[in-house]
């Protein structure tokens, strides 16, 4: 068996659960929790970035008792308030396909009085740990002994309950565990004191109390692991065999592996120094045969593939990495390409490597790290004032810049006197300062403002790049050069610039707007995909050719055979290619059209654009991808008919031409080009468009210029739920969650999951031209774009359907009589009346009850420039033209005749990762 295979090998623990590998990530202390133990955001992604590869992570050490915290910024685990936020570390640990284990412990005498507000520590005996200015503890009573039994045991419940796959009982490191155990700090002479077997009896009573947590609320696979330090140096203190004792005691009562807890995995005894035979190797001899059925971790000094092999040649059957994974995320993927590690970390890497900050101030990580600032200076320091336009004032914007970043953001002048404005910038600023960018999240209600301060930074720090290039004597004497040039920032150029980064290629997106998302940010309902893992879990029964058969009917059989196979095949390895970059759609509904679930969606329900682009962004910086705002592309450049470049002006009016082996035009559609959606649907003037004011179809223009040809320019679609004063799309989500359409009277007109243009006929049809969409509390709660929606302004709420008909306007008798009938449509899972067959999931009978006002808008134009399935640009001879790509709503031919809700999220990442694949290799080859 090769080093590889041994190591990556699934290995079966004793209570029969496989582990995919046999490399576990050690507990290591970040000091990020909240001032209270309460899980942050920062830690949340520390651990999402670092599961993945690795079979299992041992989540940091959580205290259990409130006077048991050992670090600043611990989490805990000491009450059922800190659950949920546990269960967010779980949650990503899992959905990156690792086991998520949890180390609970209580510090005892080592726990600094500072830490738990000058309180006294506890500890088996009122005898100080031997360091210097160590305080005396108090000894815990035989009731308070008993009493932080049952706190493990409530630390084990709340473990299981927030989702870990088991727990590390943390008895090494001369905590509390280990503290009774030890004859150094336990000199009671009551039941829990004196002989070596009363020393054992708290270790042992928290395995039993464990067992008896995880009897009553886990199952069979939740697994239990012990970590203990094998000696001590006080005299008197743990010997070896004193350990050995423990263990065998503790693997009568079960266990499911032992973690030596070694500052190096094969050190030797502290005790007899005379001896230099690792630890490992004379525990491997002396234990019974009971105790060798039990794995055991080695952990300490592992960094490459050799030292993993070494340490299980010595005995260790399993292998627990630290440091290694804080400074390579990657670890496990790197170890198995055989790459050789060095223990290091480039300075200017925190962010990229989401290490917290008080972790990359550790002394042990801080060891690591090499100062790489002064050799990537971006900028050139110093303080460069802007002046912007938000939508209604001018704002003047101070920005400071060192050499590696941006230092500090103020406001000059422009809103300074307004207490909301000021808020939302600062909190604007502070997300630009923790970044170190200013592609972030717009504040949601301060999005103008957001956007122009945004804009005012990525200003100053293009003027410092330059005066640094100017001061550093650097002079463009031609054109820039990259492989890939993406046209358009919205999910399709986000994703293609991303997958053509990962596969080598040096790559530019340009973004004519001010601001990165393009229209994807507006998208709501949640990306479709036919046979995913997500749906597998939740027992949802799919298949590739249904989704095709679907797709094609709603499209109206119009779709392009070949681009509609290469979309529903693709559409699995997209969920998981976002997966694999943190962003995870692992909730599932469904939208018209669809039979059964397979819109993916954030877990907590919320629209799917914000958090598709937030998540990109999060990778575009990571990845430090260069991107371009407020820059027009006027032209792409050919020879012989092949792309070699495009001509640009930015926003200083500056023409600049960037020489490059493939284009990949993501510009979107051209919904909000009233002229040009006229030109080919007459029927359409007048209509408001639920676009972003950047879809005018200018990618299309750009490519014809070269010679592509177009198809279905006049499949236009309307969505029908649009609420008509500020455009805003309502999400098919709400329908797909068990809403209603109803007309003035109050009553259902039509199927309410039928596909967008049938719908949308159905309202125009009614004699208003307009309808509402009713939903309750069922449905809101689920769909957290609805909280977005009543934030807005756009909803009508009531405690009961008799209010909201009052407010309405309408018939409250009808509005009764039609919810009534549509409730014994849900019971019976059949509508008699309209054959709605999807989404008929709560009655809607749970107050406050909800409706906005609706009528169709232009919503998607299906037209656009020709591809065939490998994302290449056709002329109108249907042959490819060279070096140009294109991906997203400027394509045509995908969707036919009608779009279905959520197949244009999965069109953009579907075509937008092949796109950057395809541009990537054209560059390797170096055509």
């Amino acid at each position: 068996m090769s080093s590889n295979e041994r190591i990556l090998s699934p290995f079966t623990l004793p209570n029969g659960t496989e582990l995919k590998n046999r490399l576990f990530m050690a507990p290591m202390t970040t000091c990020t929790g909240f001032y209270d133990g309460s899980v942050t955001d920062e830690v949340v992604e520390y651990y999402r970035a670092r599961a993945g590869s690795i079979g299992t992570i041992v989540v940091e050490c959580c205290f259990i008792d409130d006077l048991g915290p050992a670090f600043p910024g611990a989490l805990g685990i000491d009450n059922d308030d800190k659950t949920e936020g546990l269960a967010r570390i779980a949650a990503a640990i899992h959905e990156r396909g690792s086991k998520a284990l949890l180390q609970i412990y209580h510090g005892g005498r080592m726990v600094d009085p500072k830490l738990i507000g000058g309180r006294t520590t506890v500890a088996p005996s009122a005898l100080a740990a031997p360091r210097d200015g160590a305080a005396t503890p108090r000894a815990l009573s035989g009731e308070e002994v008993t009493g932080m039994v049952s706190k493990f045991g409530d630390a084990v419940r709340r473990a299981i309950q927030a989702g870990f796959d088991g727990v590390e009982l943390h008895g090494a490191n001369t905590y509390l565990i280990q503290q009774f155990f030890s004859p150094n700090s336990n000199q009671r002479d009551d039941e829990w004191g004196g002989s070596r077997e009363n020393r054992a009896r708290f270790p042992l009573a928290v395995l039993d109390i464990t067992h008896k947590m995880v009897r009553q609320y886990a199952d069979d696979a939740f697994i239990i692991g012990y970590r203990f330090s094998p000696e001590e140096l006080e005299v008197p203190g743990i010997r070896f065999d004193d350990t050995l004792f423990l263990l065998e005691k503790l693997a009568e009562r079960g266990l499911d592996y032992l973690h030596f807890s070694l500052g190096t995995a094969l050190r030797p005894s502290i005790n007899d120094t005379e001896d230099p035979t690792p630890l490992i190797k004379k525990y491997i001899a002396r234990r019974s045969e009971n105790l060798a059925q039990i794995p055991v971790i080695g952990v300490g000094g592992i960094v490459n593939a050799s030292d993993i092999d070494q340490a299980m040649d010595n005995g260790y059957d399993l292998v627990a990495v630290g440091r290694a994974c804080i400074a390579y995320p990657d670890w496990t993927d790197r170890i198995a390409r055989g790459e050789h590690l060095e223990l290091s970390i480039d300075s200017t890497q925190r962010e990229a490597l989401e290490i917290p900050l008080p972790l990359w101030r550790f002394f042990l990580v801080e060891a690591m790290i090499r100062d790489m600032s002064m050799s990537d200076s971006m900028f050139k320091p110093g303080v460069f004032q802007e002046t912007v336009q938000d939508d209604s004032r001018e704002l003047v914007v101070n920005v400071s810049l060192e050499t590696d970043h941006i230092a500090d953001i103020e406001l000059v002048s422009g809103g300074s006197d307004d207490v909301e404005f000021v808020t939302s910038f600062e909190e604007i600023r502070s997300r630009i300062l923790d970044a170190n960018t200013p592609h972030v999240d717009a504040i949601s209600g301060a999005t103008s403002q957001s956007e122009a301060v945004k804009k005012a930074v990525s200003k100053a720090m293009s003027k410092s790049g330059k005066a640094l290039a100017a001061e550093s004597g650097v002079v463009e004497t031609g054109p820039r050069h990259v492989d890939v040039v993406v046209i358009g920032s919205g999910g399709a150029g986000l994703a293609a610039a991303i997958q053509a980064h990962d596969e080598g290629a040096s790559v530019l997106v340009v973004e004519k707007m001010p601001t990165i998302g393009g229209n994807t940010v507006k998208a709501s309902a949640g990306m479709n995909a036919a046979e995913t893992r997500f749906q597998r879990v939740k027992g949802i029964h799919d298949s590739k050719a249904l989704f095709y058969a679907e797709t094609l009917k709603g499209g109206k059989n119009k779709n392009n055979p070949a681009l509609l196979h290469r979309f529903v095949e693709n559409a699995p390895q997209a969920i998981e290619w976002l997966a694999d970059r943190g962003i995870m759609l692992n909730d599932i509904t469904t939208t018209g059209g669809m039979s059964i679930d397979r819109t993916h969606r954030p877990r907590d329900g919320s629209a799917v654009g914000g958090y598709l682009i937030s998540g990109l962004v999060r990778n575009i910086n990571k990845r430090a991808i260069d991107v371009m705002l407020d820059t027009t592309v006027t032209g792409i450049l050919t020879e012989n008919g092949a792309v070699t470049g495009v001509r640009l002006v930015n926003d200083e009016n500056e023409t600049l031409t960037v020489m490059t082996h493939s284009v990949i035009v993501a510009t979107g559609g051209f919904s909000a080009n009233s002229d040009m959606v006229v030109k080919y649907r007459p029927d359409l003037a007048g209509f408001v468009t639920t676009n972003h004011k950047g879809a005018t179809g200018g990618g299309i223009k750009l490519l014809q210029d070269i010679g592509a040809g177009t198809v279905d320019m006049g499949e236009i679609q309307i969505h029908p739920t649009v609420e008509q004063s500020t455009s805003y799309l309502i999400s098919e989500s709400i329908r797909g969650g068990g809403a209603i359409l109803v007309n003035q009277q109050g009553a259902r007109f039509f199927n309410e999951m039928e596909t967008r243009d049938k719908v949308s006929a159905a309202i125009i049809g009614l004699a208003e031209k307009y309808a509402y969409i009713l939903f309750d509390e069922h449905v809101r709660v689920k769909n957290k774009a609805a909280d977005e929606y009543i934030a807005r302004g756009l909803v009508t709420s009531a405690s009961s359907p008799r209010e909201l008909a009052a407010q309405l306007g309408m018939d409250e008798h009808q509005l009764s009589a039609t919810l009534e009938r549509y409730n014994g449509f849900v019971a019976q899972q059949q509508d008699s009346d309209f054959g709605r067959t999807t989404a008929l999931r709560n009655p809607i009978n749970q107050g406050p009850f909800y409706a906005i006002r609706i009528a169709p808008g232009v919503h998607h134009t299906m037209g656009g420039v020709t591809i065939n399935p490998d994302t290449q640009v056709l002329n109108t001879d249907k042959q490819a033209i060279p070096g140009a790509y294109a991906a997203g709503e400027v394509v045509g031919g995908v969707h036919g005749g009608n779009r279905i809700g959520g197949n244009a999220v999965a069109d953009i990442i579907i075509f937008g990762t092949l796109a950057g694949h395809m541009a990537a290799s054209r560059a390797k080859s170096g055509l």
